[in-house]
């Protein structure tokens, strides 16, 4: 249905992350993945969505002057929020599994952002879900960082991972959300963007 919708329009995602390249599959749009790496580095006063939303429209900078009138480019990123603090992705065994420690037995909010930028306009959207891990011991914690891949991941975990099956005990929102893309946001974008 979305396909028929972006007839004439070119998608293209900016984005390396499998999970998001697997959720436009399966939304059933042709896309084209043209990612582009940025040094991701916000401005230290910025809380919640704020950074999430800057870092999305940061990410499209890097296409400035390159995009053409019938092209949708789509930048996205995600961020962990806890105690008034974003986790970004870990970047070793020791920080990953710090940020599981903080996050045990305890809420955080999943915020992602999502901007979709064409030669005439920006918008950009953002989503938070509040997930709630159980009290994970440190043998789990150590298990899931040492068999899985908790780097390429805000707050060092996949809610589709291991960790999410044995230690997500609640999840208010939406999932998709927390597993990077906010599917319905994204879908109800697109179609308005389309006419």
């Amino acid at each position: 249905m979305l396909q028929g919708k972006l007839k004439g329009y070119s998608l293209i995602l900016a984005s390396g992350s499998p999970r998001r390249q697997q959720f436009f599959k399966e939304l059933g749009v042709d896309f084209e993945i043209r990612p582009r790496p940025i040094a991701e580095k916000y401005p230290k006063q910025l809380k919640g969505s704020e950074i999430s939303n800057y870092l999305a429209q940061l990410k499209a900078t890097a296409f400035h002057g390159t995009l053409n009138p019938d092209e949708i480019l789509i930048t996205s990123d995600t961020i962990v929020w806890h105690n008034k603090k974003s986790l970004a992705k870990p970047a070793n065994t020791t920080e990953a599994f710090n940020m599981l420690k903080t996050l045990s037995g305890d809420w955080h909010e999943v915020i992602t952002s999502v901007c979709f930028t064409t030669v005439a306009e920006q918008r950009t959207v953002s989503e938070t879900t509040q997930v709630k891990f159980k009290k994970l011991s440190k043998e789990e914690i150590s298990f899931y960082v040492s068999n899985y891949e908790p780097f390429d991941k805000a707050g060092g975990y996949g809610i589709q991972d291991w960790i999410g099956l044995i230690g997500i005990k609640k999840i208010k929102g939406s999932y998709t959300n927390v597993v990077g893309l906010p599917t319905h946001l994204v879908y109800k974008t697109l179609m308005d963007m389309a006419g």
